[in-house]
């Protein structure tokens, strides 16, 4: 995992010469939960957000109440596929726009580690994406992104569960690597990316593809050594994406749209299954979106999302099967 950028120093986090403190060669196993706090809608029109589930307890309330040191602080979620449109830390960089058109999206991320509900300063956080009319970039000559659009999308679409196994992944076809990103998480174990809603295409619904390394080192190449602790999926729920889809250049996309609850790879869980909170004016989403969620890790099994998919995602393994499903 290299590059000629290496992160500066700056708010987002610490020097690039820092290492991570997880060190030691680390098995793991990592899950997407519920952070932060409830947002409330506000104004006339209001923001619409996802507010805290009674099972979202902060660091504090969640150390508070273990009993034991092989509690866990937060609850431990689903485990995803990869997909077949994954590039190994090519980009070093938070904004991953470059110049794709869509609605401003701003994500905040932070990990942590499950069982002391440390953060985890310095880990290395790749997103990547399709763009607005369900094109993944590197993937281009091929589609970029499932079966040719059919179709036309609607307020209530039906897109069909995405075929089950198979896959794997594919080598790219060119060298275009817009919504794609790697970057560092600060001392909080926070990271920010700023991209474009996603578009979707058909077989899957609207979605981020997340992986967490740890215990790696910042050099000029960019991060190397460590190992990957978490691969998972972020999502989004249906209102926001039916009201992207009447803006442009979503309103474009003639793919036939999977909805979150007929997606075969989202695990139907809430915000434990990757499905973001999200905060943006009903009114005007195309002003920006701002999506956030805490990656818990758990670094004492292996996951690289390569070991399956549908429902509760691949079990961790450090020899797991390369098979994937569709991105």
């Amino acid at each position: 995992m290299t590059d000629s950028q290496v992160p500066p120093t700056d708010a987002q986090g610490p020097t690039a010469s820092e290492v991570p403190e997880a060190g030691g060669q680390l098995a793991r196993r990592t899950v997407l939960v519920a952070g932060g706090v409830a947002v409330t809608a506000v104004g006339v029109g209001g923001v619409l957000s996802a507010n805290a589930s009674a099972q979202e307890a902060t660091p504090a309330t969640a150390a508070a109440t273990s009993t034991s040191t092989e509690d866990t602080c937060y609850t431990l979620t689903s485990e995803l596929v990869e997909g077949p449109y994954y590039i190994d830390a090519d980009k070093i960089r938070r904004d991953v726009t470059e110049d794709q058109p869509g609605i401003p999206l701003t994500l905040d991320l932070k990990v942590i580690d499950a069982d002391t509900c440390r953060p985890l300063r310095n880990a290395a956080v790749d997103i990547w994406h399709c763009n607005a009319t369900g094109v993944y970039s590197g993937y281009e000559a091929g589609g970029g992104g499932g079966p040719a659009p059919t179709g036309t999308p609607t307020g209530t679409p039906t897109g069909g569960p995405p075929p089950g196994g198979g896959g794997g992944h594919q080598e790219p076809t060119d060298d275009d690597r817009f919504l794609r990103g790697t970057w560092h998480t600060d001392r909080h174990g926070q990271v920010t990316f700023k991209t474009v809603f996603p578009g979707w295409y058909q077989g899957r619904c609207v979605h981020i593809h997340v992986k967490v390394h740890v215990a790696g080192e910042w050099t000029d190449a960019g991060y190397e050594g460590g190992h990957t602790c978490h691969t998972g999926q972020l999502f989004f729920d249906e209102k926001s994406v039916i009201a992207t889809s009447v803006l442009e250049p979503y309103v474009s996309n003639t793919a036939t749209r999977t909805t979150l609850t007929e997606d075969g790879i989202y695990p139907q869980n809430g915000h434990e299954g990757g499905l973001l909170y999200l905060k943006y004016d009903r009114r005007h989403i195309g002003r920006g979106v701002r999506a956030r969620l805490t990656l818990g890790v758990a670094p004492d099994e292996t996951n690289d999302g390569t070991g399956g998919g549908g429902p509760g995602g691949p079990g961790p393994s450090a020899s797991a099967s390369p098979s994937a499903t569709t991105g």
